[in-house]
């Protein structure tokens, strides 16, 4: 049995941060119920055509549910959100916001009705402040979180290469339903949850946060070099491929010179004995590894700092993650169906050996509209007359 069955989950969801919440409750085996608009259907839907002319967005975000079309701006539409919530343990909305509470479900409005529902909202900056009704899409937070300001070369900031800030909201989102559901089973009782993107982020940037307090200096943009540490980034091989070093003390940099490097005398150099020295003579350090470097192979440099006990990593492509052999020797792929016929799929990280985790299918849009509509009482007739108005 996975945790979470028995759990009904409604979800007023659009685009990443809602989607990618409730796809993780959804694997845990919670019952997620998605609410789209009919005919359209989650914008994320439209973004590409890249996974077998899907959405890789909606592809990552959106399996294991079921789909619902209902023109919320429609009063029979609502009334059917109702009934759907009567037996609901939670839900999830990241609306426009105010527009759930237009609507009639905020927690306010809700909990009169549905004592035991966990409504969870999701919004860019929280329900109150004077940002409250700013627009807001991923990579404006991350500009507003600062995560821009320490990100990139010197000359050119840069955003995170994947969708961090919704990621960063969908799992604390995640992370505050598991916790009211152990709650609720201690109290009885439901409670609202109000997840801001802005403050997820700003959690996410403590450490330079910290590094900066009280008006010090920020940590600079090194590209992918760490800001701080060195030697701690990419550098090039002989062969022109990149290696990612990761040093972290003292000891990894007295075995880098005499293992790797084949300069134990750097070990001494006072221009290079502390990482302090070092990350600040960047400019005189990095063109002597790059010429000690620059007769061997990646390949041989990798299993030189392997040796040496070292942190390495190779600068990996889409593909070559695809094709990654740790994933594959821990069987991490798994098919998945969609609209389109099955597609690869990563296996949720940490679920326990105990039980699986749910992979279902993606839906198309509208899928299992009928479907719930009978559930709730409503016959062929019912459902033929709401498709035909439109409702549905």
């Amino acid at each position: 049995m996975r945790p979470l069955e028995g759990i009904t989950v409604v979800a007023l969801e659009h685009v990443i941060a809602g989607p990618f919440c409730t796809r993780q409750l959804a694997e845990l085996g919670a019952r997620v119920i998605k609410i789209e608009r009919p005919g359209v259907g989650d914008p994320a839907r439209a973004y590409d055509q890249r996974v077998c002319g899907l959405s890789s967005h909606f592809v990552w975000t959106n399996r294991s549910k079921e789909s619902i079309t209902l023109d919320l701006k429609r009063p029979e539409a609502l009334q059917i959100v109702h009934q759907l919530l009567a037996d609901a343990d939670v839900l999830v909305q990241n609306l426009a916001p105010g527009a759930a509470a237009r609507m009639g479900f905020s927690h306010e409005q809700l909990a009169p009705r549905h004592p035991r529902l966990i409504v969870c909202d999701i919004s860019g900056y929280g329900a109150d402040g004077p940002y409250r009704d700013k627009k807001a899409y991923d990579l404006l937070i991350q500009s507003e979180a600062g995560l821009l300001s320490v990100t990139g070369t010197p000359e050119t900031p840069s955003k995170a290469g994947c969708s961090i800030v919704d990621i960063a909201s969908g799992m604390y989102a995640f992370s505050n339903i598991l916790a009211a559901l152990i709650a609720r089973g201690r109290t009885g009782k439901g409670c609202r949850i109000d997840i801001s993107m802005l403050e997820s982020m700003t959690e996410w940037m403590s450490f330079p946060l910290y590094y900066a307090y009280d008006g010090a200096e920020p940590p600079p943009r090194a590209g992918a070099s760490h800001a701080t540490i060195y030697p701690y980034g990419p550098f090039p091989a002989g062969d022109g491929k990149l290696v990612m070093l990761g040093l972290q003390n003292e000891r990894e940099w007295a075995a880098f010179c005499d293992k790797v490097l084949l300069k134990p005398e750097l070990k001494t150099d006072p221009r290079f004995d502390s990482n302090p020295k070092r990350s600040a003579a960047r400019a005189d350090l990095y063109p002597i590894i790059v010429a000690a470097l620059a007769g061997l192979g990646a390949g041989e440099v990798v299993a030189r700092l392997d040796a040496a006990q070292i942190g390495n990593a190779r600068l990996n492509h889409m593909a070559e993650v695809w094709q990654h052999a740790q994933l594959a020797a821990r069987q991490r792929w798994v098919a998945v169906d969609t609209p389109a016929g099955p597609v690869k799929a990563l296996l949720p990280p940490g679920v326990p050996a105990e039980f699986e985790a749910r992979m279902d299918p993606i839906p198309a849009i509208g899928q299992h509209t009928d479907a719930i509509l009978a559930a709730l009482g409503y016959d062929a007739e019912q459902i033929a007359r709401l498709r035909a108005q439109g409702v549905v």
